[in-house]
């Protein structure tokens, strides 16, 4: 029996639609319905059940589905456990991170990555949406968070921590920020989430907190966007030290409380490699997996603008 047909149903059963499975797959609709009632001839069973509005699993489908992914799983386990006697990963490796972290810490990286992998082709969806790894069919994500929760093996791939910057033109125009409590005279630049537009929270080198009020007339998104704004000297941001290490390193950005741990959640925030639950790790993952701890890691230290009391 042939496998991609196999491979096919349990897209169509997870997308619960033929068409959204064609336009990912840049194939015909039609060819996917025909090749899902080509497998319910050869098994004699109905697999979906299909309407005008709507199609759904039947209970033979079902059973079937839930059987079918284990073995599916098995086999990518012993082609890739074959294919590991060469030691070169093959195939084609689905990623998703967010798209300013993809812009900034991943696309730089992806010349040397097929440089030392030739043989893996690596397909990127940078979105900003969690999008769900099973149904996208994504081998690897990298998410930002204080803690990642769900049917998924995590691993942490760095720490991060939060500082506020502002570009030395506009540090040198607006008083001094010596201490959290004077952004209170500040506009700062707001990132577009409920939970960072109100409220910041510091932390000094003795572990004291102090939450403060924040305001300004500029709110903004996706984080790149933010970061050009405090570039382009329009007021104080809030950013991650993986986004600043470029323009502070340049001079274009300068600490203003460097000093100080900032948030406005959690001190403790990471960046985790996420995988999709499963017995086995594939070798192209692998190799993302570990490539990226390789060259995030060891360009880690130069992100440090202030204490390295805790992630952020």
């Amino acid at each position: 029996m042939n496998t991609d047909s196999l491979h096919l149903f349990v897209a169509v059963a997870r997308r619960g639609s033929f068409a959204a499975v064609a336009k990912e797959l840049d194939v015909d609709p039609s060819s996917v319905s025909r090749a899902i009632a080509d497998l319910e001839t050869g098994l004699g069973l109905r697999l979906l059940q299909r309407s005008t509005r709507s199609m759904t699993l039947t209970e033979a489908g079902e059973i079937y589905l839930s059987r079918l992914e284990p073995l599916l799983d098995e086999l990518e386990h012993a082609r890739d456990a074959a294919a590991q006697v060469s030691r070169a990963p093959q195939g084609v490796l689905r990623l998703t991170a967010s798209v300013t972290f993809g812009q900034v810490c991943i696309i730089p990286l992806l010349g040397e990555f097929h440089a030392r992998f030739p043989g893996l082709q690596v397909e990127c969806l940078f979105t900003d949406t969690n999008v769900d790894l099973v149904a996208e069919r994504v081998d690897l994500a990298v998410r930002l968070a204080p803690t990642i929760e769900g049917d998924v093996v995590v691993s942490k791939l760095m720490d991060t921590r939060y500082g506020v910057y502002a570009s030395p033109g506009y540090a040198e125009r607006h008083p001094p920020v010596v201490r959290p409590a004077d952004l209170s005279q500040h506009p700062v630049l707001r990132f577009n989430l409920r939970a960072y537009r109100t409220h910041w929270t510091f932390r000094d080198p003795e572990g004291n907190e102090e939450r403060i009020a924040i305001q300004g007339h500029l709110t903004l998104a996706p984080a790149s966007a933010l970061l050009a704004a405090a570039v382009a000297g329009l007021g104080p941001a809030l950013l991650p030290d993986w986004l600043v290490a470029d323009a502070v390193a340049t001079g274009r950005l300068v600490p203003l409380l460097p000093g100080y741990a900032a948030t406005a959640t959690t001190f403790d925030t990471a960046a985790w490699l996420v995988y999709p639950s499963r017995t086995y790790l594939p070798s192209k993952v692998r190799a993302m997996a570990d490539f990226l701890r390789e060259k995030l890691r060891e360009g880690a230290g130069v992100h440090a603008h202030g204490p390295a009391r805790g992630a952020a």
